[in-house]
C-alpha cells in the first residue's frame, strides 16, 4: 500500500516508524516548514518527522499552504493509496482528502467523539478523565468528525502528566494505525459514524489557559498542573514575574485565614494554599531559568511562608 504521511511533532514519529517497519511504501512525508529559532531567528529547526524521513531516504514536502493548487497536484502525482495524518497542524481540504484511493485516516488522541480538537491530551487530564485512548478515523472536512475505524482505550494514572500520557498514546497510535490500515487494505473496514450529540471539545491551549487559578480546589489545581506539563507549563506570578510549577500533590490541609495562593510551607517542597486544601510542588521554573527542584529554588530565592502568588 502506497502511503503519503502527514505529521509534524514527536507524537507522530512512532506511527511513521511503525509504517516503515511494517513495509508500507511511504511515497512522501508531508510536514510543516522548519521553524526559526534563537534570538536572531537565523537558525532553523526541522520537525521531528522530517529527520526520520531523511534518515530513511523518504521524500519530504513542507508546503506553507497544503491547500495550494500546486501542492495538491504534487500529491496527486504521487498516486498514494491512502493518506495517514497524525498531528500535522493544518486542516486538509476535500480536494486533498479525495486523492488517495482509500482517502485519508487520522490518528486522534482521544476516544472520539469525546475531545475533538487540537489539545485532547491536555483536556483529558484537565477534565479529570480516568480513561482516554486513540481513535483512527476516516477524514472528512470537519474537525475530527469522520467515521471511526478503531478505538483503543487506556487508563490515565492519577499522577500522569500530559507529557507522559503523550508518549504512551503515541505508541498506542502506532499500533492502531497499522491495524486500521490492515483492515482497510483487506476490505474488512467498517467505520462507525460518530454521534455528534456525544461530542465534546478540546481547544488549543494558550498561555492564558495555562495560568493557575488559586481559587480552585487543590485537586483541580493538581490536575491543571499535570495537564500543562511540560508544555506550555502551568504558571503563576511572584512579584510580577512568571513562575512555572510542576510535580503537584494535592493535600487535604485544613483551611487557614490566608488567601488562596499563599505559600503555607517551604519544608519538603513548596506548599501553596488553595480553596480548599493546598498543593505541594516538587519543581519550579522561574522566568529565564531551567526547571529545578523547589527546594533549590527556595534556598536560592529566600522565599518564606506568607508570600503571595497570584
Amino acid at each position: 500500500m502506497r502511503v503519503v504521511f502527514f505529521g509534524t511533532p514527536e507524537f507522530a514519529v512512532p506511527s511513521l516508524l511503525a509504517l516503515i517497519g511494517e513495509g508500507f511504501e511511504i511515497v512522501a512525508v508531508v510536514t510543516q516548514p522548519d521553524k526559526p529559532k534563537g534570538r536572531s531567528r537565523s537558525r532553523t529547526v526541522p520537525p521531528p518527522v522530517k529527520l526520520v524521513a531523511q534518515a530513511e531516504s523518504i521524500p519530504v514536502l513542507q508546503p506553507e499552504n497544503p491547500s495550494a493548487a500546486d501542492f495538491v497536484e504534487t500529491v496527486r502525482q504521487l498516486a498514494p493509496d491512502i493518506g495517514v495524518v497524525i498531528a500535522y497542524g493544518h486542516i486538509l481540504r476535500q480536494a486533498l482528502l479525495t486523492i488517495p484511493k482509500f482517502g485519508m485516516v487520522n490518528v486522534h488522541a482521544s476516544l472520539l467523539p469525546k475531545l475533538r480538537g487540537a489539545a485532547p491530551i491536555h483536556h483529558a487530564i484537565l477534565d479529570g478523565f480516568t480513561e482516554t485512548g486513540v481513535s483512527v478515523m476516516q477524514m472528512d472536512e470537519g474537525m475530527d468528525t469522520g467515521p471511526v475505524h478503531l478505538r483503543v482505550p487506556t487508563p490515565i494514572a492519577e499522577d500522569e502528566t500530559c507529557g507522559e500520557l503523550s508518549v504512551r498514546l503515541a505508541e498506542l497510535g502506532a499500533l492502531s494505525v497499522i491495524e486500521a490500515l490492515t483492515l482497510i487494505g483487506t476490505g474488512h473496514a467498517d467505520p462507525e459514524p460518530q454521534d455528534d450529540a456525544e461530542a465534546t471539545r478540546a481547544p488549543k491551549i494558550n498561555r492564558d489557559a495555562a495560568r493557575i487559578d488559586w481559587a480552585a480546589s487543590a485537586a483541580s489545581i493538581a490536575r491543571h498542573v499535570r495537564a500543562m506539563d511540560p508544555v506550555p507549563g502551568a504558571w503563576t506570578e511572584l512579584n510580577g514575574q512568571p513562575l512555572k510549577l510542576f510535580g503537584p500533590t494535592a493535600l487535604a490541609e485544613p483551611a487557614t485565614d490566608k488567601p488562596a495562593g499563599t505559600i503555607v510551607s517551604i519544608h519538603d517542597g513548596l506548599v501553596v494554599g488553595a480553596a480548599p486544601g493546598a498543593v505541594r510542588f516538587l519543581d519550579v521554573q522561574p522566568a529565564g531559568k531551567n526547571r529545578m527542584s523547589s527546594e533549590s529554588w527556595i534556598r536560592g530565592r529566600g522565599v518564606t511562608t506568607g508570600t503571595q502568588l497570584s
